[in-house]
């Protein structure tokens, strides 16, 4: 039996190393690591990390893709553990800039096609 699909926009299987920061309620730093990203779409991303990341923490993103380079806050909607050991981590993005999302966009575009 297949499931029916509910999310809004579509994720494209993507391997991108990525830089991420843990932000308190301040907005200060209190963690930070690597990652890569796993799929990404136009309201989030699943990232792979060697630890968790607890619900709700906001979390700022450094993304490599393709030629640029973007900066994006997620919120944590859940981080479990995988069959290898790491983390796979659903961020939901939150105050995406206009230039932001437009690398997105093509990027999307541009992996759909291939």
């Amino acid at each position: 039996m297949q499931m029916e699909e509910h999310r809004k926009h579509k994720r494209v299987h993507s391997t991108n190393l990525l830089n991420y920061v843990c932000l308190d309620e301040g907005g200060d730093a209190f963690a930070q690591g690597m990652g890569r990203t796993l799929n990404v779409s136009e309201a989030g991303i699943l990232l792979e990390t060697h630890v968790p990341l607890d619900p709700e923490t906001i979390v700022s993103l450094t993304i490599g893709i393709e030629e640029q380079i973007i900066d994006i806050k997620g919120t944590t909607v859940y981080s479990t553990k995988n069959d290898e050991g790491s983390y796979e981590t659903g961020l939901e993005f939150i105050d995406i800039q206009a230039a932001e999302l437009t690398v997105l966009q093509k990027f999307i575009l541009a992996f759909e096609q291939k």
